[in-house]
């Protein structure tokens, strides 16, 4: 009889958790300064000055659109738009200069610098167009990201509040190409996200996410600037946590951004995802040391292990992915809006196996690729470049 109960006492810790990250989500999306932020008229955000520098390395998907959703905003204070470019090579450049052209009203710039300040090829890009920064607010915006016209003066709302150091973004995938890129895709929702408003109701934000993050001026000078982030590769946990660190708020904004993905196969998606796993790992050793026991997979691993019989370790697992099944599809339809489930939902069980094989083979090594090029991961999350 006692037998009986330890199945279901295994899948408790992700099942537990699954219902907690949809009650912080329902407390985030239903909160008072996230009504209100919805219910203003566009072009009551605060006017002031922003920068937009978008790091560029090589061609995303629909390049040319993403870049231009950054021109159509709905948004009554000066701005900037500034791409840093390393080579004279880079095949980006001939879109950039088309959007140039075909936005002459606007303030767009391009730079194009081969200088190295660090193993992190993006914050270089960072530090050497930084100098040609206008505007009081900086934003940095990963180059396959997507918004809609009301993205500016959304997340310009938040700089009202003299506490707040930093506005970060949720981020989505509304469009897959097949399987390998759905996997990723519906990650966001039920791990990423889910993740995100636990930590953002438990503890607040100690970290910023990379697809969309802006920063007072001053505050990123406090910090150390750019230079402060070259020999790291989780530039934008460290931005954030930096900025933490130093007194700030770090405040979520509410208006997602899409990241657009082009057509890959299932070996890059787990590369990139280990990585992401391994970058984690040595930024947060201890927190992502302890999420192991949020994981499903592992949980139904061990629930079919304990049970007795075939029909008691059925039972868990399917109690378990009953309730993980239906969080995960509320996160999509409610909260995130990417249209992905439930036309993907038979994938999540597969994405558990995979990213608690991603969480396991993170501590069996310290190198990582990105962008073409390979890195040995040293505590703390700074990387040195390996020949």
């Amino acid at each position: 009889m006692y037998r009986a109960i330890f199945p279901f006492i295994a899948v408790l810790p992700p099942l537990v958790y699954a219902l907690v990250s949809l009650s912080c989500a329902r407390r985030f999306f239903q909160s008072e300064s996230v009504r209100d932020n919805r219910l203003k008229p566009r072009g009551t955000s605060l006017a002031t000055g922003i920068t937009i520098l978008k790091p560029i390395k090589g061609m995303d998907a629909e390049s040319y659109a993403n870049f231009a959703s950054f021109c159509c905003q709905d948004y009554h204070g000066d701005l900037q738009l500034l791409f840093a470019v390393a080579s004279p090579d880079d095949p980006a450049i001939s879109v950039i200069r088309q959007l140039i052209n075909n936005y002459p009203g606007l303030d767009i710039s391009l730079v194009i610098n081969p200088a190295i300040h660090g193993p992190n090829y993006k914050v270089s890009n960072l530090i050497n167009a930084f100098p040609q920064a206008k505007h009081g607010i900086i934003i940095v915006c990963d180059s396959d990201i997507r918004v809609t016209p009301d993205y500016l003066s959304s997340v310009s709302r938040h700089f009202s509040d003299p506490q707040v150091g930093l506005v970060t973004s949720l981020y989505r995938t509304s469009n897959v190409h097949g399987i390998a890129t759905a996997i990723e895709a519906t990650g966001f929702d039920g791990e990423m996200i889910p993740n995100v408003m636990v930590a953002l109701q438990l503890e607040g934000l100690s970290f910023a996410l990379g697809a969309s993050m802006a920063v007072r001026r001053e505050v990123l000078a406090a910090i150390g600037g750019f230079d402060a982030l070259a020999d790291y590769l989780a530039d934008d946990y460290q931005l954030g946590n930096k900025v933490h660190r130093a007194g700030w708020r770090i405040a979520l904004d509410d208006c997602f951004v899409e990241s657009m993905v082009k057509k890959e196969n299932i070996p890059a998606i787990l590369a990139r995802q280990l990585r992401w796993a391994r970058t984690m790992r040595v930024s947060r050793p201890g927190g992502y040391l302890a999420s192991g026991i949020t994981l499903p997979f592992p949980a139904a691993f061990l629930a079919a292990l304990l049970a007795p019989d075939p029909y008691t370790a059925l039972a868990a697992i399917l109690l378990l992915y009953s309730v993980r099944l239906s969080v995960s599809t509320i996160f999509s339809r409610k909260f995130v809006r990417d249209g992905l489930l439930p036309h993907w939902l038979w994938l999540i069980p597969l994405r558990d196996m995979l990213a608690f094989c991603t969480w396991a083979l993170s501590f069996l090594g310290n190198r990582v690729e990105w962008r073409g090029s390979r890195f040995r991961l040293r505590p703390g999350g700074k990387i040195e470049e390996l020949v």
